[in-house]
């Protein structure tokens, strides 16, 4: 493992092309720019963000396709995460839009759904209202899966009921393609955002508790 010097261009061009061509074939032949300029450099991200945050991995490039209309083989991205707790954790990605980055509580799992409501309903909810607050006063949007009504027997004048609507709640950032993504500046971003988000992800993953069958970050809910 090697020290973090940035994402290349030749990284960001990889996912462009990508994007025209969604093939077998491309991915063959563009596969040394992608473990050289997407993967690698993930991998050397982490690795300096790990005595800070913990241990961290890269998603690999290959979609699940069994259960998607979409049948497209890659991902058209490459993330990486650091699990906090059962479906909650500190999150990075890299693909031809720029860098997205943020934390929280992604796929409820099991009971965590009924936890997170009970303590938000509950005096002890106030302490998430001040963590969200100062989470979007750090420049990071408040996201995530959310009923289009209220919960059941929650009253409609609530004072935490947009709060309760929440099936999942992220925090994140993103910046379009720049050329200090091309240097160790890159990884100054992802840690300073990560710190900005480690209140609510703390929160989080002491206030859901475990799930079952917890699983990673993927774009399709939220996550990108």
């Amino acid at each position: 493992m090697t020290a973090f010097t940035g994402f290349p261009d030749e990284g960001l061009a990889f996912y462009e092309g990508l994007a025209a061509d969604n093939s077998k074939a491309y991915w063959t032949s563009h596969k040394v720019a992608y473990d050289t300029a997407v993967r690698q450099p993930m991998l050397d991200l982490l690795a300096d963000l790990e005595p800070e945050f913990g241990t961290g991995h890269a998603f690999r490039p290959y979609r699940d396709v069994r259960f998607s209309k979409t049948k497209t083989p890659y991902k058209d991205h490459q993330g990486g995460f650091v699990e906090v707790g059962d479906a909650v954790g500190l999150y990075v990605q890299i693909s031809a839009d720029g860098l997205f980055v943020g934390g929280g509580w992604y796929a409820p799992q099991g009971q965590q759904i009924q936890r997170y409501r009970d303590v938000v309903d509950a005096p002890a909810g106030a302490e998430l209202e001040r963590v969200v607050a100062q989470t979007r006063d750090a420049g990071l949007e408040i996201g995530g899966d959310r009923l289009a009504t209220r919960p059941r027997g929650t009253p409609p004048d609530h004072p935490r009921l947009e709060l309760l609507r929440h099936r999942s709640l992220v925090a994140s950032r993103s910046w379009e393609p720049a050329p200090w993504l091309n240097t160790a500046k890159a990884a100054t971003v992802v840690r300073d955002t990560w710190r900005a988000a480690s209140p609510l992800v703390e929160w989080l993953a002491a206030s859901v508790g475990p799930g079952t069958d917890a699983r990673p970050p993927s774009r399709g809910d939220g996550r990108r």
